[in-house]
This record gives structure tokens, C-alpha cells and sequence, in this order.
């Protein structure tokens, strides 16, 4: 008996994994991390370590409603099968009447082993964001101890973790300043503000090839793939009223010829899916809710143009 509750136990935890994972809507990305910051793809974003001296004024509301939808699955589906799955072992357990839980057979174990791995790979990408799908170095490399002594002092909020990310947003715009002296935070902080506006807009209405010129072919895929999941289920994440109250670059480095900029966003919206006739499915269409998420933009040190490669989630 010990052992079914134990695996009870189990089962529900992951069923409530399961549930946590699909009933999250909205937003450009998912809600979720996605996409390549080089080397530092596997590592937390860093966050600001005192209120900007000149944040973002508030923006107007996007006249471009839309923010990205989340799931490449559609929502429902990891969760149906996962009830479909752990209904099944469940109802073994329960109907054996705990004798044939010491005796599992291989279906029992093959749907744990399903159930384990979902879940699992729900908290790697929560945690940690997607591999990159660009040819960009991922977690080795030389700025792999630095982002972990980034996020460990960081995420600890002491006094040294804050002049360790201060020094290393310094060394970054030093070395981009390097080719581009005229690089302005301040101005490259209200510029992303416009992209993450035009970015939700593009979003709700399921097209990105509206913006391709502001993102890397790889995110504009991944985005897209996103929306056409929602138009095949006939549904529509709809972003409306996107204010952005602040923005603020928290990041700069370059490597392998790449400039990298994080942008830490804080912003509110109308985030819901409707179906095509317009009914609401999921979320609210009369209250809105806040968000805090890291874009970072890339470009060969040479270039002008900027193009964003990455959506991170705070840890």
C-alpha cells in the first residue's frame, strides 16, 4: 500500500504539471522562453539591479492589438492526453485494488515514463528556455561562467551580485561602443518598446511577415509555427491595449562577431483566446493583466539593424 501511495502521489503532482502547462494562454512566445541568446541561452536573465534613471514613459496603447500565443501544441491537447494516460494507469491501480500495483507491467511503467518525461521537459523549458535553433554557441563557451556567476549572484539579490551584473552590462557596452559609438540605452530601450508592441500585434493577427524585418528567421519561425497551431483549432489570441511602463537594457555582450542587448520589459494588456466568431474561450477581454519579460536583439557587430532572437520568462 505504501508503494500505490507513493505512485499516487506521483501521478498527481505530474497531473498538476500537466494542468499548470496548458492552461496558461497568450502573448508573443507563448508566455514561455524561446529562441537563442548565444552562449547565454541556458542562463537567467539578469535583472535590473536598481530602478533606471530614466525608464520608458509609458506608451500608448498599440493601436495593433496582438501579443503571441503560446503553445506549438495547442492548448488541451499535452493535457488530454496526459488525462488520457494517467486515467488509464490510475484506473490499473485503483481496480487492482492495490495488489497489482507491486506487480506493474510494462504499459504501467510506459505511461510513467510519458507522464515523467512531459513534465520534465514543461520545467526545462520554463526554467531554462528553448535549445537554440540558430548556429549560435549555447551553454559552453567563454561566457558560460560568467552568466552562471550572473545569475547565481544576481538571483541572490547581495550586494555582489548586483556589481557583477552592473560591470558585465558595462564590458558589453563598452565593446559594442567599440564599433558603434553612438549606441544609446535609452534610445535602444524605447525602440524595443515599439518592436514588443508591433511584435503582439502581428501576433493576434497570425501573421509575422510583418515584422520579419525585426526578428531573426529562427524566432519568426517558431512565433509563426505558434499562430498556425492556433488557426488550425480555429482560435485567436488576441492582445489589446499592449502599455509598456517600462523598458530598460539589462544586458550587452558580443561573442563570435554577434552584439547581443537584453531588454527587460514591464507591461500590461488585454491577453484572451476567442474562437473565429469572436467568443471568448480563455482569459479576459475586460481586465488586464501584467507582464515582466526579457527580449534580446542581435546583430553581426557590423550591421545596423537589430533583430530579436530571444523571449525569455523571469526565473
Amino acid at each position: 500500500m505504501k508503494r500505490a501511495a507513493a505512485i499516487l502521489t506521483v501521478l498527481v503532482t505530474l497531473a498538476a504539471m500537466l494542468a499548470v502547462a496548458t492552461d496558461a494562454w497568450g502573448r508573443a512566445g507563448g508566455g514561455g522562453s524561446k529562441g537563442s541568446r548565444g552562449s547565454r541561452s541556458y542562463s537567467a536573465p539578469a535583472r535590473p539591479t536598481a530602478p533606471p534613471a530614466s525608464p520608458v514613459a509609458p506608451s500608448r496603447p498599440s493601436a495593433l492589438e496582438p501579443r503571441s500565443p503560446r503553445p506549438a501544441v495547442p492548448s488541451g491537447l499535452t493535457g488530454a492526453l496526459g488525462g488520457f494516460l494517467l486515467g488509464g494507469l490510475l484506473g490499473r491501480l485503483l481496480w487492482s485494488g492495490g495488489s497489482g500495483v507491486g506487480g506493474m507491467g510494462l504499459l504501467d511503467l510506459a505511461v510513467m515514463g510519458v507522464l515523467g518525461y512531459v513534465a520534465w521537459s514543461w520545467m526545462r523549458r520554463r526554467q531554462l528556455g528553448e535549445a537554440p535553433a540558430d548556429g549560435y554557441a549555447t551553454s559552453v563557451g567563454r561566457e558560460a561562467p560568467l552568466a552562471r556567476e550572473r545569475a547565481g549572484g544576481n538571483g541572490g539579490g547581495g550586494a555582489g551580485g548586483d556589481v557583477a551584473v552592473a560591470e558585465d552590462l558595462a564590458r558589453g557596452m563598452g565593446h559594442i561602443r567599440q564599433v558603434d559609438p553612438g549606441f544609446d540605452p535609452q534610445a535602444f530601450a524605447g525602440r524595443a518598446a515599439e518592436i514588443f508592441q508591433e511584435v503582439q500585434a502581428a501576433w493576434s493577427e497570425r501573421d509575422l511577415a510583418r515584422v520579419a524585418g525585426v526578428l531573426t528567421p529562427d524566432i519568426q519561425a517558431e512565433f509563426q509555427r505558434d499562430c498556425d497551431a492556433f488557426r488550425a483549432h480555429g482560435k485567436v489570441n488576441r492582445l489589446e491595449q499592449v502599455t509598456v511602463h517600462a523598458a530598460e537594457v539589462t544586458e550587452a555582450w558580443q561573442e563570435r562577431g554577434q552584439d547581443f542587448v537584453t531588454v527587460r520589459f514591464a507591461a500590461s494588456l488585454l491577453d484572451f483566446t476567442t474562437d473565429e466568431q469572436g467568443r471568448v474561450l480563455e482569459g479576459s477581454a475586460e481586465a488586464p493583466v501584467s507582464c515582466e519579460e526579457y527580449w534580446t536583439f542581435t546583430r553581426p557587430v557590423w550591421a545596423k539593424s537589430w533583430r530579436l532572437s530571444a523571449v525569455q520568462q523571469p526565473v
